[in-house]
């Protein structure tokens, strides 16, 4: 049932139904309460845009993805499904619109479209333009991750820095002398991803503290890239031991590597790094990693979104998570080879 129905039996307008609905325009009571006559004899509900026009809001949040034509990690996929559980429970929509390039126009639609009460963002960088267009349109805004000015908004981030400097002193700790850290993809470090930025600090730190022997690798969101990343890095450091991660996806490529080479994790080889729980469980061998609690972090993120749609003038709100190593099957004791 429609509001043309309704129009057409109460014997008004259209836009009059509607008036009535959303409160836009005055309407008077006799004519209310025929439309809402009718509205009860069949049943009807208003649609949420009805209801939001008459709360003054569209119930929905807006979700800021990487662009649609890259594959999603397994973390990123637990971000996305975590807020849109989150915004269910708390009887809101998502709207997922990609960001970079060609798909900024889709985020600037969002920001002046009128179609969210506020956004989320994911992949941060540190100078982030996009945050920049958030605080000069005043739609409240969290961030999953954080720029270079965390204080200027509010956030759910993972301490890379902390992270990655605990899988270095953990190699360390077994004997490696010799460990890799392998990054994210080239292009999005160099555009000041800031994940990328913070484990390189994190691994420089730890392996200057050690005293170790380190060496830093940008490497494709891929298995493939995986692969080739890691035989490239023992081609050109054949002393390496061991291997520090951000770059989940890369994992199961640079298994493949060391496999092709005879070398066995972890008897030969250690991996380590940052992941989702989810997928370190799953790969094989499991990963030893500081696991990302996903969930936690999209709950948290929309959690915060609200309390800002709902107060803007609230100070921002930061958590700051550092995850234990959850220790599984790819460490081992470090053993030069010849």
């Amino acid at each position: 049932m429609n509001i043309g129905e309704i129009a057409r039996r109460a014997g008004v307008s259209r836009s009059t139904v509607s008036y009535a609905l959303t409160g836009k325009r005055p309407v008077s009571e006799q004519t209310k309460r025929r439309i809402q006559t009718v509205i009860d004899e069949l049943g009807y509900r208003p649609n949420a845009s009805a209801r939001a026009l008459k709360e003054g809001r569209t119930r929905t949040i807006g979700l800021v993805i990487p662009p649609a034509g890259k594959q999603l990690t397994d973390m990123q996929l637990g971000f996305v499904a975590s807020v849109v559980d989150a915004a269910a429970r708390a009887d809101l929509d998502v709207l997922l619109s990609p960001s970079g390039g060609e798909h900024d126009r889709s985020f600037e639609r969002v920001v002046t479209g009128r179609r969210v009460d506020g956004v989320i963002l994911m992949e941060i960088r540190l100078e982030d333009e996009r945050v920049t267009r958030l605080l000069q349109s005043g739609l409240p805004f969290v961030g999953i991750g954080r720029t270079g000015r965390p204080e200027d908004m509010s956030w759910v981030d993972v301490d890379y820095e902390t992270l990655i400097a605990r899988c270095v002193q953990h190699l360390a700790d077994l004997g490696h002398r010799h460990v890799a850290l392998v990054n994210r993809n080239v292009e999005l470090v160099a555009a000041g991803y800031g994940p990328g930025h913070r484990a390189q600090a994190g691994f420089d730190r730890a392996i200057a503290e050690r005293d170790l022997r380190g060496v830093r690798a940008c490497c494709g969101d891929d298995a493939q890239a995986g692969q080739t990343c890691l035989r490239q890095l023992l081609a050109e450091h054949p002393e390496l031991t061991a291997v520090a991660t951000i770059n989940e996806a890369a994992v199961p490529g640079m298994y493949r590597a060391l496999a092709d080479l005879g070398l066995t994790v972890p008897r030969d080889f250690s991996v380590i790094g940052v992941a989702a729980q989810h997928w370190a469980e799953n790969l094989h061998p499991p990963l030893t990693a500081a696991d990302v609690p996903a969930s936690e972090m999209g709950a948290r993120a929309v959690e915060l979104l609200i309390q800002r749609i709902a107060e803007a003038t609230t100070p921002h709100r930061h958590l700051l998570l550092a995850p234990p190593i959850s220790l599984r099957a790819t460490t081992g004791p470090g053993r030069a080879r010849d």
